[in-house]
């Protein structure tokens, strides 16, 4: 399997000297709630030092905390979720899921619902099938397989866990067409070999007609025709957080590189970046300070 190095990176696209505003990217993020608040602005701030313009729809309890970030960061404006259509219209790509719930009220303690987080997914799926889409955390762990083969451009980011619950039979009758019926146990899952993932990864990228990136301590990249293996990062990034960084960075990339390319770019630099710190601080680093450390990771690339 074909492993990820800085040269891949030489095909990304570069900010022309002469370009203006709106013309390198423009991007809608829709995730956060009242239970989950950070994980949508760690995407949020990452993406924000890429692209021109992050339109972020949340819930209005986040509202308050996305007015403090404008201190910080730039380039982004605060959405209604009723008004959040316009704006995926003319974004360039869209992440959707960091910081949406999953689970019941009882789960969740504060009135929402995994229900919602479908039904507002499934909503802006179905409405915009041809548009980038990077798929993350709760709408990942909330929507049905099925979903996925009637759009044009998707990648999806799962861990081990959301990768097994989505594609698994969902009923007692249903047969698996690939090896997911071997993988009974976590531990029958977590011990298949790299190239074992690889073919099953290509499979369904196949059968979705999707990119996916499955993360762990290596990283499998997989579109429709090729797969691809990351081995930056460290045990620093298991931290809360740090996927959200991810999902935010390649969903920024989309906006003007091909979705394989934007993430595999993507989960090179987050890992780059993971080691870097790593070398000054050992594990002992968050999602805000990876946050951080990208643009300077993406500076030292982006000059070969």
């Amino acid at each position: 399997m074909e492993k990820i190095t800085k040269n891949l990176l030489k095909g990304l696209y570069r900010p022309p000297k002469d370009s203006h505003k709106g013309q390198n990217g423009k991007l809608t993020i829709v995730g956060g709630s009242r239970l989950f608040h950070g994980a949508s602005l760690w995407a949020l701030k990452t993406a924000s030092r890429i692209v021109d313009m992050v339109f972020y729809a949340t819930v209005p309890e986040n509202e308050e905390l996305t007015k403090k970030l404008k201190s910080e960061i730039y380039d982004f404006i605060f959405i209604p979720r009723g008004k959040v259509e316009d704006y995926v219209e003319q974004s360039d790509a869209i992440l959707i899921g960091p910081g949406l719930v999953r689970g019941s009220k009882k789960y969740t303690g504060t009135g929402e619902t995994g229900e919602e987080t479908k039904r507002l997914t499934k909503r802006l799926l179905d409405k915009f099938p041809k548009k980038k889409w990077v798929i993350d955390a709760g709408s990942l762990q909330v929507m049905d397989v099925g979903w996925l083969k009637r759009l044009e451009n998707v990648v999806i980011t799962p861990h081990l866990k959301e990768f097994r619950e989505l594609f698994k039979p969902k009923t007692k009758n249903q047969k698996p067409k690939t090896q997911i019926k071997n993988l009974k146990t976590k531990e029958q899952f977590n011990n298949r070999t790299i190239e074992q993932w690889n073919n099953m990864l290509l499979d369904k990228a196949k059968e979705c007609g999707i990119t996916i990136v499955l993360k762990g301590p290596t990283d499998i990249i997989c579109s429709t025709r090729r797969c691809l293996v990351n081995k930056t990062g460290n045990e620093g990034m298991t931290k809360g957080g740090t996927g959200d960084v991810l999902a935010g960075l390649i969903a920024a990339l989309a906006c003007k590189n091909k979705l394989l390319l934007a993430a595999a770019a993507g989960t090179y630099i987050n890992g780059l970046a993971g080691d870097r710190l790593y070398k000054r601080v050992g594990p002992y680093f968050n999602a805000s300070d990876l946050c951080d450390e990208i643009p300077k990771v993406m500076k030292k690339l982006m000059e070969f």
